[in-house]
């Protein structure tokens, strides 16, 4: 007498779909991130957002400025410009700069102006695969895909190819990404000649890019750019890029 197997019940059948769900989602992440080690972004997730956002608000003729440069066509003091202004341990952290962490807890713990602590790596995460949350819900899912995106990033591209890839993603004015966008943009030149003053302006006004202005620089973004310049210089000048793996 041949016995039947009875089919497991449809609930089981759509908890273990369920469950595959993360899995899924992981490996296509991976699978993301290691394409992009390769192949330069057409697009990030913060000029899709942008963009539809100009449309929502009946802006039909807003249009995103970007044009990829690869890091050697890029004028070296604007990616150590970066660097002074957002990280200065990049060439040494793994993606999340935990001294930084510390010092911004505890200025925070103090009742001071708060202070971040976001690592280029974990910013190229952000700008190129999330979106900027406003509530907590969203903003702390946002914090978690983000650590996530910043560990991929970390262990499948070299340093060379995170910072190349931020400086052409970055937002340097409102609707103006990456550094030859901003070079035409602004100085009608292409990204290779910037000049050290101009790299300068441009990562100062990264903390608020449509708040603050390279070309007309007010009394912060001025002292700002100062202040990178002399990191900078501390840094070792452009030498610093060549150590970067």
């Amino acid at each position: 007498m041949n016995e039947t197997v009875a089919a497991p019940p449809r609930r089981h059948r759509w908890l273990r779909r369920l469950l595959a769900l993360p899995l899924l989602l992981a490996a296509f992440s991976v699978l993301q991130v290691l394409v992009l080690r390769f192949v330069d972004p057409p697009f990030s997730s913060f000029m899709l957002i942008r963009q539809g956002e100009a449309w929502m608000q009946g802006d039909g003729s807003f249009r995103i400025a970007y044009d990829w440069r690869d890091l050697d066509r890029i004028a070296p003091s604007l990616p150590m410009s970066v660097i002074a202004a957002e990280d200065q341990n990049f060439a040494a952290h793994s993606g999340f700069d935990l001294q930084a962490i510390r010092k911004a807890q505890a200025s925070n713990a103090k009742g001071r102006k708060l202070r971040g602590a976001s690592t280029i790596s974990q910013q190229t995460a952000k700008n190129l695969f999330l979106w900027q949350g406003s509530s907590r819900p969203s903003r702390w899912l946002r914090k978690g895909l983000e650590a996530w995106y910043t560990m991929l990033i970390e262990a499948l591209w070299p340093k060379r190819r995170i910072l190349e890839v931020y400086v052409n993603v970055a937002e340097f004015g409102n609707g103006i990404y990456g550094a030859e966008a901003a070079a035409g943009s602004y100085w009608k030149k292409p990204a290779l000649r910037l000049e050290a003053g101009q790299s300068a302006r441009l990562a100062a006004v990264l903390p608020a890019p449509r708040r603050y202005s390279a070309t007309r620089p007010g009394p912060y973004v001025q002292r700002r750019a100062r202040w990178i310049q002399r990191q900078v210089r501390q840094l070792g000048g452009t030498a610093y890029l060549r150590n970067l793996e």
